[in-house]
């Protein structure tokens, strides 16, 4: 078996070749040809969703908010909180 100028730790070479020919780094190269060869990576699918701030407790809005520096967030509401971190 002729060995890949890139090394054996590449496992899917046609990904990384072309990858490597649109600029991307050695390592990112590397790192998306291996996950598209692995099975149980779905390289290309967007991450998880979080739930809607309708579904959330006050108490978490709270602390969402206050992580944002929201400020008057300790007299919200609910709805306030929600409106807060959606335009604030």
């Amino acid at each position: 078996m002729a060995r890949s100028r890139h090394g054996a730790s590449v496992k899917k070479s046609d990904t990384y070749e072309a990858l490597r020919e649109d600029g991307a780094s050695k390592e990112k190269a590397a790192r998306i040809a291996n996950a598209q060869a692995n099975d149980s990576q779905h390289p290309s699918e967007k991450g998880g969703r979080a739930a809607a701030y309708e579904d959330w407790t006050k108490d978490a809005l709270y602390k969402r908010a206050q992580d944002l520096d929201i400020e008057g967030r300790s007299a919200m509401s609910k709805g306030e909180l929600i409106e807060a971190l959606r335009h604030g």
